[in-house]
């Protein structure tokens, strides 16, 4: 298949294109490469990529494709927090024409990346396709908003499907350290503390974005009588944990690493877990590889491969929102987050200054 994937330069995607390259699909990408200093290691996957904000998308962009993978927006709470008009700009409004656009110019298969967020404060029992929502964040009510939109676009000829994703984890060239697996296990590599700032009770499912590239790839592939606006919880059942768990795993993981809680560290209202069993009966072509440890010692790994410091940890480059803030203050892009001035060469990545490049 001929597939645009927007947000193809982001975390997720930079590990999704080349799978699907490798499924011979042919890709181009959308994305107006907000993070282009946040280079982890491995440089980002090259494919042809239209240099655009999806707000400012043309209907001439889609023209051609079979389908459409949608990852981009502001990908998570404390973004959607920072600004929620934005948010909804973003992740809502703009969602839905890219969807508009997309039928406009022929799409049949439109695949968004929703996410188990839109359960938001769910308490201890298994949530299905078929739960409430009952988001928390404007985060999550975008992508409830988001599913409502696309959902109106749906008929013969189109075909959405929401992808709801668990927390990701993992390893990637734009990699993000406010993730709970890929932060805490930066916290014990670098301190040799596991630092909790909630009382590590809330449960929370995860996933590794090589398995979210998997679940993605089959949906794209299945026939559309299997995925026509269908959701999926995109993880395993059995990889939902209670904060503390995770940590525990990082302990076990990270020589020398020990488990401590952040001064008035209390509950967490984000609490759900989820099942999955949905998209191992409906997708068999789903099949994931990865669990919580060995994600805790592939980041391990890199972070040693790097020489990940502190002072990189706890930096701009790969922490969102406060890369976005940067951004902002050095008139990069406006508080809009629209690019301002042609972008300088990305920095030095983490990679090189290990070699003493």
């Amino acid at each position: 298949m001929r597939v645009l994937v927007t947000g193809n330069r982001g975390y997720i995607g930079t590990i999704m294109v080349p799978m699907l390259q490798n499924r011979g699909h042919e890709v181009v990408g959308l994305d107006s490469d907000l993070y282009e200093r946040s280079t982890f290691g491995d440089s980002v996957p090259e494919v042809d990529t239209i240099r655009c904000d999806i707000r400012d998308a043309k209907v001439d962009m889609f023209r051609g494709f079979d389908a459409v993978i949608h990852l981009a927006g502001l990908s998570n709470d404390p973004l959607g927090d920072f600004n929620p008009s934005l948010t909804e700009d973003i992740n809502y409004l703009a969602t839905v024409r890219v969807g508009e656009l997309a039928k406009e110019a022929g799409v049949s298969r439109f695949i968004f990346s929703s996410s188990c967020s839109t359960y938001g404060a769910a308490g201890d029992d298994f949530l299905d396709e078929t739960s409430d929502f009952n988001p928390v964040t404007p985060y999550g009510k975008s992508k409830v908003d988001s599913e409502a939109g696309l959902t109106k676009l749906a008929d013969d000829s189109f075909t959405p499907v929401f992808m709801r994703s668990a927390t990701a984890y993992g390893v990637s060239p734009r990699l993000r350290f406010d993730l709970v697996v890929n932060n805490l296990t930066a916290w014990a590599f670098t301190t040799g503390q596991v630092l909790l700032k909630s009382d590590g009770t809330p449960w929370r499912p995860i996933v590794h974005i090589g398995d979210i590239s998997r679940a993605f790839i089959a949906a794209l592939e299945a026939p559309r009588e299997a995925v026509h606006l269908q959701a999926f919880n995109v993880g395993r059942t059995d990889e939902n944990f209670r904060i503390r768990e995770l940590a525990e795993i990082v302990t076990q993981v990270v020589p020398g690493s020990h488990l401590e809680y952040a001064p008035g560290a209390g509950p967490d209202k984000r609490c759900y877990r989820v099942s999955c069993d949905k998209i191992k009966r409906v997708l068999p072509a789903f099949e994931p590889y990865w669990t919580a440890r060995k994600g805790v010692e592939e980041l391990y790994k890199a972070y040693c491969d790097v020489g990940l410091t502190l002072e990189d940890f706890e930096g701009r480059r790969f922490h969102r929102l406060a890369h976005l803030k940067y951004l902002i203050e050095d008139r990069i892009i406006a508080d809009d987050l629209r690019h301002l001035k042609q972008a300088a060469a990305p920095s030095e990545d983490l990679a090189q200054a290990a070699a003493g490049n």
